[in-house]
């Protein structure tokens, strides 16, 4: 003998059965999309990695910017003719640190010069236009840079440094990136 099969009806238990369930789901995930969002790097973090682009245009001559990358301090110098030859002028042989001006800047483009901006003795912050060279002077302990970020006396080990960078146009750079053969 067949058993007869009756079409089981929905329930009201079963109604509140799957509404609950849907909305345990959907408040679970919304309190978990918080802790999951807060894993992701915020974007401080994503873009104190990524390279910068500077516009040269509103850097008049003579004027250094100051920017930040990589959470580094950073010179953007736009030298006047005058900065250039005497930083071309310097006979190599008699620095602490020798490296022609040539080397310190990219070639067609010796009005900018682009350094890390923290004194390398200790890390101090130099000032611009000032010292024995007009390029800058540490406050702190004294030591001399010229208009190529070469240093010329006090404690200072070595010359400023040059980041990577590259020259995307005769009026931007990309800090961060290094030109590609």
């Amino acid at each position: 003998m067949a058993h007869p099969t009756h079409a089981v009806e929905p329930t009201r238990r079963d109604f509140l059965f799957i509404a609950t369930g849907a909305a345990a789901a959907v408040s679970g995930a919304t309190l978990v999309w918080p802790f999951v969002q807060s894993l992701a790097p915020d974007a401080a973090t994503v873009a104190a990695g990524a390279p910068v682009e500077v516009d040269l245009t509103p850097i008049a001559e003579g004027q250094i910017v100051k920017l930040f990358w990589r959470g580094k301090l950073i010179f953007v110098r736009n030298r006047t003719p005058a900065e250039i030859k005497a930083a071309e002028d310097v006979n190599v042989a008699t620095l602490r640190d020798p490296q022609a001006d040539a080397a310190r800047v990219k070639a067609g483009h010796a009005q900018w010069l682009v350094v890390y901006g923290n004194c390398t003795h200790l890390g101090c912050v130099p000032l611009g236009h000032q010292g024995e060279y007009e390029g800058w002077f540490c406050p702190c302990h004294g030591s001399i840079f010229d208009t190529s970020g070469r240093v010329r006396g006090g404690p200072a080990p070595t010359n400023l440094p040059v980041p990577p960078y590259t020259f995307t146009s005769d009026t931007k750079i990309v800090i961060g990136q290094e030109a590609t053969a």
